[in-house]
């Protein structure tokens, strides 16, 4: 039996299973991909928000990346959260020795507004994590953090882009999310431009679709896919996983991922 595309997460626990590196597994299971992954932070977290967060050691990051990409190897990496600037230019530096497409998603606060990136590794993402990447994937208020660029309508998403790829990344999708309207998200690598739209649905249990989304796009690059066309199915799967959301303790609840097995179109 032939194994399935190998797709690796680099990032930290969410003891809830909503988001981090539960949710990236789930989503590659979903998607038809062996998930493999390096913890890099270990976080006490549920629906209500995140009540303590703990760096996994330099030293046993590398390792564990190591072990996995020298003997199994992957075909696509997707990066979360990462802490500190040591781990985010350790991660860089795994990442450019990997001949692999990378899917970053610059992690700086959880869904409940918890900071899970120090101040100090904005620097470290910006000149060194962002030119590693084949796709970031930012959302808003990642891009005001690391650009200084608001982003008040649709109207700005394209000046956010161009800020965004001035760090480095070949593509960037700027996650249009907290806007009015439509769930709108720009992909773009500064002249091919698509435009992914999804109606908005009225469920607050959204906690994890960052993670979903970057985890997705991973799993189509390791299938072989153009970035236009896997950043657009997994904009289908995670509008999906939004739309079946369910509660979950007693605040933010997790999108679905099995949704698709659901419906018959896994």
């Amino acid at each position: 039996m032939t194994a399935p595309p190998r797709v690796l997460t680099v990032a930290g626990s969410d003891s809830g299973g909503g988001a981090g590196i539960q949710a990236d597994l789930k989503t590659m299971l979903a998607l038809g991909t062996h998930g493999m992954s390096v913890l890099t932070a270990v976080t006490a977290q549920n629906s209500l928000g995140v009540q303590g967060a703990w760096e996994v050691p330099v030293e046993a990051v590398r390792a564990q990346y190591r072990s996995v990409v020298d003997d199994i190897g992957v075909q696509a990496v997707k990066t979360g959260m990462l802490a500190s600037a040591e781990l985010v230019e350790t991660v860089a530096e795994l990442l450019a020795g990997t001949d692999a497409p990378a899917v970053v998603d610059p992690v700086g606060v959880s869904k409940h507004g918890d900071a899970l990136l120090a101040a100090s590794a904005l620097d470290s993402v910006r000149t060194k994590l962002l030119p590693a990447a084949t796709v970031a994937t930012p959302n808003l208020d990642e891009v005001a953090e690391l650009t200084g660029v608001h982003v008040e309508s649709e109207d700005d998403l394209r000046r956010a882009a161009a800020a965004v790829l001035a760090y480095g990344p070949r593509w960037v999708v700027i996650k249009g999310g907290h806007l009015a309207g439509d769930a709108v998200d720009l992909l773009t690598d500064g002249s091919e431009e698509y435009w992914l739209r999804a109606p908005r649905h009225d469920n607050r249990h959204t906690h994890g679709t960052g993670c979903t989304l970057a985890s997705a796009i991973a799993c189509g690059l390791a299938k072989g896919r153009s970035v236009p066309e896997a950043v657009t199915a997994a904009k289908e799967y995670v509008t999906g996983a939004i739309a079946a959301g369910f509660a979950l303790g007693g605040g933010i609840g997790p999108v679905d991922h099995g949704w698709a097995f659901r419906s018959g179109t896994a």
